[in-house]
């Protein structure tokens, strides 16, 4: 089944290049079908970019997805036309009232201030606080998973002497579960950050789980017991060429920084960049949507209303 998303996104004619079928909402409305109603709060600040990563994993699932973009109405975003911004994005109070099966809540470029200091903490408590009532799963990825894990469970981040930067070997701990079917033991992942979650922090809270866990980089993929909440640490949806974006960025601009470890070939830039992470980001993003999002959230996603207040654990 198709991505929903508005033919005039950029990300659809991206992934039309593709060959990845996607459907106009006039069309999808002609199908007897309830899409799963899947909200990205977009922290980007590369919206188009992180549009299209999101668009791409989504689309490849045999469900029908329809997608809505949520920016905060606190902050302006610089690096994007306000008319794509006015066309394309709602805020948390254009939707304060709706039901969604899922919800995706993405990295941001702040992680190296105290999560109070960030100029919308406060509205991301407002939406961290309509998930659990208005969304039944809701993955948070990168920075916007460290925010989760303190605004939820109380637990910090910390900042690391050097920047996590690269693609990293990550073992699946607990094989057996949904999320992770047919992951291989081993996979790769991209990370880009300064930050961390210590692993220690993580195995104290009785409600959270590790299910995939790198050596060198520490946990990956972290989940409560029943799926309605997920964090995933590094960049599963990233594009072959968004590390080398963000290393030629930064040596074009002088600044010093370290050649992404594992990624081009030989650890070489002028050599080939090695893809190795797609395939598991496909499977991980199918997984949540089939497991923890079709096959767990009520048809009527009004009942959610019903159910205000259950457990997230």
């Amino acid at each position: 089944m198709p991505l929903i998303i508005p033919n005039e996104l950029p990300a659809a004619e991206a992934l039309q290049s593709e060959n990845i079928f996607t459907m106009s909402a006039t069309r999808a409305t002609q199908q007897d079908i309830r899409p799963l109603k899947i909200v990205i709060v977009n922290l980007m600040p590369t919206k188009i970019a992180t549009e299209t990563q999101l668009a791409r994993v989504l689309a490849n699932s045999p469900l029908q997805v329809e997608m809505t973009l949520v920016t905060m109405g606190t902050h302006e975003s610089r690096n994007i036309s306000q008319d794509h911004m006015d066309s394309f994005y709602k805020t948390i109070d254009e939707i304060k009232n709706q039901y969604f099966d899922g919800m995706i809540l993405t990295g941001a470029p702040v992680e190296q201030m105290p999560f109070t200091q960030v100029d919308y903490w406060k509205e991301l408590c407002e939406i961290f606080e309509f998930a659990k009532t208005n969304v039944y799963s809701s993955m948070f990825i990168c920075w916007g998973a460290q925010a989760a894990l303190y605004y939820h469970y109380g637990i910090d981040k910390h900042i690391m002497d050097s920047k996590v930067f690269g693609v990293f070997e990550h073992k699946v701990l607990r094989p057996h579960n949904p999320l992770v079917r047919g992951f291989d033991e081993i996979f790769y992942a991209p990370h880009s950050r300064h930050t961390e979650v210590y692993r220690k922090d993580i195995e104290a809270c009785d409600a959270l789980r590790i299910l995939a866990d790198s050596m060198e980089v520490g946990p990956h993929i972290v989940s409560t017991e029943n799926g309605r909440q997920i964090f995933v640490l590094g960049h599963q949806e990233y594009d072959k060429g968004t590390l080398a974006g963000e290393y030629f960025r930064d040596v074009n601009k002088g600044l010093e920084i370290d050649v992404p470890k594992n990624y081009f070939r030989n650890d070489d830039p002028e050599d080939e960049i090695m893809f190795r992470w797609r395939s598991h980001a496909s499977l991980l993003f199918s997984n949540w949507l089939n497991y923890y999002v079709y096959q767990a959230t009520p048809y009527d996603l009004n009942e959610l209303r019903a159910n205000k207040g259950f457990p997230t654990v």
